[in-house]
């Protein structure tokens, strides 16, 4: 064994020895091969499918580590240190997307950190928007100063955004983010709804504190608003573990709750995420339940995702990351499209959770969950 950087195609490989794991940064010794048969990879049109034959159509796209919120989930202590300086250049992005949309991606959701950070965003949503072959632009945010931004974010062809809402009440909010604006981004998604075409849906990590009250608010708010609200059950990283155990709540009471009082599940669409979304017939919106802890939750997975270091993550919770960005600096879509192929026989059939294994994610604003 030698401690060479691996590579898989024209990658380097960021990959940890067990029980090491990688920060992202510097290639770790390891024992097993990565060696892949690249033989096929000169089809450049073929659709990117992986060795569990799942289609993957959707590309997240984190465009900044960087977050001013302080959730006490995620960051509770706020963002560490000085905002990065190689975050990818728009150039780089142009690149990027046209590989992406010539193995067909259909979908990219640009994610941070908070995106919106970025005052490029909005020729960052323009680019993709125009890449041929992509269909749906989305991004994630936490709505901070949202008003300001909406028209310039529609106008540049966004069609999609989440908002990430703990809860309804603004002490709580207060509590949870390190802000006090909840007021301000509830007017501004009702602005957003009533003057916009981008289609809402917001986002609430389910806390056992707070899960009842929260649902009871969520369904009050979709009553007569065209928005999907969504639980996402609370995951495991290697920060917040203690908060972890102390308030993860399973899925099962909200689903339970929904079932039991007239509200039925849709199916998933080929391009929607792993969001299991419910309705029912006196409501206009819908509330959803992602439950990455349920069973044959990855089964469907059909989502790659690359950080703003340009680095894809097969999996949110792998246990290493591949560094594609050379390509990116030199607008070399056709390598880029030969190592995206080369990844698809090792793209996991599944995460690690359910064995307190997050792999390299130490929170999830490193790459947007």
């Amino acid at each position: 064994m030698n401690d060479d950087k691996l590579s898989i195609g024209s990658a380097q490989l960021y990959s940890p020895a067990a029980p090491a794991i990688s920060d992202g940064t510097h290639a770790l010794p390891t024992a097993a091969s990565t060696d892949v048969d690249a033989s096929h990879l000169t089809k450049s049109h073929q659709l990117l499918t992986d060795s569990f034959a799942r289609r993957l159509t959707y590309l997240r796209l984190s465009i900044t580590d960087f977050c001013n919120f302080r959730c006490e989930y995620c960051l509770p202590n706020g963002y560490q240190g000085k905002r990065p300086d190689d975050e990818l250049s728009v150039p780089e992005i142009a690149t990027l997307i046209r590989g992406f949309a010539e193995v067909g991606t259909k979908k990219v959701r640009i994610t941070g950190g908070e995106p919106s950070i970025r005052r490029d965003v909005v020729e960052i949503i323009q680019t993709i928007k125009q890449t041929e072959g992509i269909e749906t632009v989305a991004m994630t945010s936490n709505g901070y100063k949202l008003g300001k931004h909406l028209a310039n974010w529609q106008a540049a062809g966004l069609n999609k955004l989440n908002i990430s809402m703990d809860s309804f009440d603004a002490d709580t909010f207060h509590k949870m983010t390190g802000f006090n604006t909840l007021p301000q981004l509830l007017s501004d998604m009702d602005t957003l709804l009533n003057t916009t075409e981008i289609k809402l849906k917001i986002n609430s990590i389910l806390m056992a504190e707070t899960a009842f009250e929260n649902l009871m608010d969520a369904i009050d708010y979709v009553k007569d608003r065209p928005v999907t609200y969504r639980f996402i059950e609370f995951m495991q990283t290697s920060d917040n573990s203690d908060l972890f155990f102390a308030q993860h709540a399973q899925s099962d009471v909200i689903i339970d709750y929904l079932t039991e009082h007239g509200w039925q599940p849709h199916v998933r669409g080929s391009s929607d995420g792993p969001a299991v979304e419910y309705s029912h017939p006196d409501y206009v919106g819908r509330i959803g339940m992602i439950a990455p802890y349920a069973a044959h939750f990855c089964d469907t997975c059909n989502r790659l995702r690359v950080s703003s270091q340009g680095k894809v993550h097969l999996c949110l919770f792998d246990q290493g990351n591949y560094d594609i960005r050379q390509h990116l600096q030199t607008g070399d879509v056709q390598g880029l499209v030969e190592t995206l192929h080369s990844f698809m026989p090792i793209k996991p059939e599944h995460h690690h959770l359910h064995e307190s294994n997050s792999g390299i994610m130490h929170n999830l604003s490193i790459i947007g969950g």
